[in-house]
């Protein structure tokens, strides 16, 4: 059996506790590590429980978005 790849948006922001990971595509998936790397492995381990739990319930349809943006705004304050 061919292992099959996905790929997923996953944003991580530093804050003063650590580092919060999450993706965007799945909702409810996210996690935390202490560095950047701890956060990136362990979103990785969250995107991959999630998707298996989905896809074994067969009465949810898994579906992926066709594009995410990611961009900056300027405000005037």
């Amino acid at each position: 059996m061919s292992m099959k790849y996905l790929n997923f948006s996953v944003i991580i922001e530093e804050d003063k506790d650590g580092f919060f990971a999450f993706c965007p595509e799945l909702q409810g998936c996210y996690t935390q590590g202490k560095n950047y790397e701890e956060a990136m492995g362990n979103i990785k381990d969250a995107i991959q429980l999630h998707v298996k739990d989905r896809l074994a319930d067969k009465s949810e349809r898994f579906e992926r978005s066709k594009s995410i943006s990611l961009s900056t705004v300027e405000v005037a304050i």
